[in-house]
């Protein structure tokens, strides 16, 4: 076997039911977030495994820290493809992306069908676990991706833009405005690791996929607005959403708010409730949309609109991963890209803080009482390490015995 064969797991033919099933013990038991997802990666097909080894590894995780959507699904589909082709590709996604998809769709079908479960007091205790979640995420977003003070100062900055010019279009302007500073003044401080990852796909390929993802990105919305469809308009949501999130994780909260709770799809206080949920079940963040599917308040909601969600935000993910894996050693020796990149995580950021303050505090903290759990949720996350399923089903408890 080539020497290249053995360092990736390009060559290991390994059958679609095995991947499927490694990878749904790993979406069964990866809590944590996108951060925690990659460590359980590495330990898994890198310790454990030894599909790739760690240079291999670490470029891959850089590919997808470059691409927007989910960078934890998207390094899973690609070490799917990489060991088991375009059907790894696709076990891969579904083992991890079940498990969680099902549980908040099931916690969704329960919001909506509850006799006046909407006024409970378990549901405004989700919305101020939120409040700690984001938090949390903010805080350790801030200290990796803004350690000086330009990329602080640009976080700031862009925070304040979302604030005053609110909506889609100002948060994916701000990404644009991160992007183009960063690849103007900001330098990156080392260089990223590279070992070679040989792809089961031609180039030829790589561009048509990548042709597919801009081609939707730019005629889903002209569709969509002629349509009288809701399937087509939540499809054409989510689907730019995914698209258009760098960060993955709490950075697509933002986005996701600015889809469904402004057009009326979902009330505020239901979408803060299921992201508070979200943090008590494992897997991809991303899964978030599947309970906003079946919680619509327009057809398709239940699991059919579960899956148009899920589906629709995931899809940019597969596009763009086994899109750029072709084309990514050429590229990536270009260091505006790096640049660039530094740029774009520092707005994110800013997302995320303007996000925090509206809808997430304005939302949640109502009351002393509020704050005061909301503080010790935090720190529980924070000092204590406790699990996050733990802080979200005590908040929900006290909440509930708090009020009665």
């Amino acid at each position: 076997m080539p020497a290249a064969s053995q360092d990736t797991a390009t060559d290991l033919g390994i059958s679609a039911v095995r991947i499927f099933l490694i990878f749904l013990r790993l979406g069964l038991t990866s809590f944590g977030g996108p951060v925690a997802h990659l460590g359980y990666f590495r330990e898994e097909f890198v310790e454990r495994r030894k599909w790739l080894n760690g240079h291999a590894y670490a470029d891959l995780v850089s590919l997808c820290q470059f691409l927007p959507g989910p960078a934890s699904s998207q390094v899973g589909i690609a070490l799917g493809l990489l060991s088991g082709g375009m059907r790894g590709a696709l076990a891969s996604w579904l083992g991890f992306t079940l498990p969680s998809a099902i549980a908040l769709v099931l916690f969704g079908l329960v919001v909506r069908h509850l006799a006046g479960g909407m006024d409970g007091a378990w549901l405004h205790g989700l919305q101020v676990v939120a409040v700690a979640v984001v938090a949390q995420a903010l805080w350790g977003m801030g200290r990796n991706l803004c350690p000086d003070r330009a990329r602080a100062s640009l976080a700031v900055v862009a925070a304040v833009a979302v604030a005053w010019i609110p909506g889609e279009f100002g948060q994916i302007g701000v990404i644009a405005a991160g992007g183009l500073v960063g690849w103007r003044w900001l330098s990156p401080a080392a260089v990223l690791p590279h070992t070679p990852l040989p792809v089961p796909l031609r180039k030829r390929t790589g561009l048509i996929l990548l042709a597919v993802f801009f081609a939707l990105l730019i005629a889903l919305p002209i569709i969509a607005g002629q349509s009288d469809s809701h399937a087509l308009r939540l499809f054409d949501g989510f689907y730019r959403a995914g698209a258009l999130v760098f960060g993955g994780g709490h950075v697509v909260l933002p986005l996701l708010q600015a889809q469904v709770v402004p057009s009326g799809w979902v009330t505020n206080d239901v979408f803060l409730a299921g992201y508070g949920a979200a943090q008590a079940v494992p897997g991809p963040l991303f899964t978030f949309a599947a309970y906003l599917g079946a919680v619509s308040l327009h057809t398709p909601n239940g699991w059919l609109g579960a899956l148009v969600a899920l589906v629709a935000i995931f899809l940019p993910a597969f596009l763009l991963i086994i899109g750029v894996l072709p084309l990514w050693e050429e590229a990536r020796r270009h260091p505006a890209m790096q640049r660039a990149l530094l740029g774009v995580n520092a707005a994110v950021v800013g997302l995320l803080l303007a996000a925090f303050y509206q809808p997430v505090w304005t939302s949640a903290i109502r009351s002393a009482a509020d704050f005061v759990l909301a503080a010790t949720a935090f720190l529980l996350l924070m000092i204590w390490k406790a699990p996050p399923w733990l802080v979200v089903i005590l908040c929900a408890v006290v909440t509930e015995l708090w009020w009665h």
